[in-house]
């Protein structure tokens, strides 16, 4: 048996598939460490590994996968799910990996692995047709990175991101929402999804939804913005001032 072949059927793996093939624990260790000196196999971080491509000397597992190995509840998210839809504007040397197990931020060929805490179990899917990488629905995604643009993506990659989409399920959007349940998410969705109506086909009824769940109390778009901010008494949010402008029916957005 040829155990580089068989390791080669994952994307990345553990001593535990290793274990699969040989009789024990030592044999495991003993022949995992001679595929990784003869450079068929390389480590990632403690106990995830791959199988190198003889032909390019990189390894099989793409960062998408090598993220989803982190954990056993780890899932791909914010803009780096955008990044895998096709959708987002820049690519970040950064991976962002949603995981109910916290793990220590750590660097693998150049791409920074970074923890977010997960806020749900829903809207996460295994993709079809690449084996071993888990990420949040389309929906789910645009919600999270409303909910944490401050910190990850920053607020003019988020509406280049939206630009690119040109579907999402209302009702999906209420769930993750609703969810959350929180007064500044309902706001900031609403007020941004609003901009974006026509380009997306969202009803009335969607924004309403958005508005009905606002409160009372006064909030900020962007938090820590040096531009002035504008009242927007719709919203009841403070909005920096020129922060973008929007061309009639849902027109091209210039940041």
């Amino acid at each position: 048996m040829n155990l580089y072949i068989q390791l080669a059927k994952y994307p990345t793996f553990t001593i535990e598939e290793v274990k699969e093939f040989t009789l024990n624990v030592k044999t495991a260790y003993f022949l995992l460490d001679g595929l990784i000196k003869k450079g068929l196999v390389k480590k990632v971080k403690n106990n995830i590994y791959s199988v190198v491509n003889p032909a390019t000397g990189q390894i099989y597992a793409n960062r998408y996968q090598i993220a989803c190995a982190i954990t056993d509840t780890a899932y791909i998210s914010h803009h780096s799910a955008f990044e895998y839809y096709g959708l987002a504007n820049q690519v970040f040397y950064e991976v962002y990996v949603s995981s109910e197990v916290r793990f220590t931020n750590f660097e693998y060929g150049g791409i920074t692995y970074k923890y977010v805490a997960s806020r749900m179990d829903e809207g996460i899917e295994e993709v079809r047709n690449t084996r071993g990488i888990r990420i949040t629905s389309l929906e789910r995604t645009l919600i999270d990175s409303i909910n944490d643009f401050n910190k990850i993506g920053g607020f003019e990659e988020l509406l280049n991101c939206i630009e690119g989409i040109h579907y999402l399920d209302e009702e999906k959007l209420k769930k993750y929402l609703d969810i959350y349940n929180k007064q500044v998410l309902y706001q900031r969705t609403g007020y941004i999804l609003k901009y974006f109506q026509n380009r997306l086909n969202l009803s009335v009824n969607f924004i309403e939804y958005c508005k009905s769940r606002i409160g009372k109390s006064m909030r900020y778009l962007i938090n820590d913005s040096k531009e002035e901010n504008l009242f927007d008494k719709e919203w009841n949010l403070m909005i920096p001032d020129g922060i973008f402008e929007i061309g009639d029916q849902g027109g091209n957005i210039l940041v």
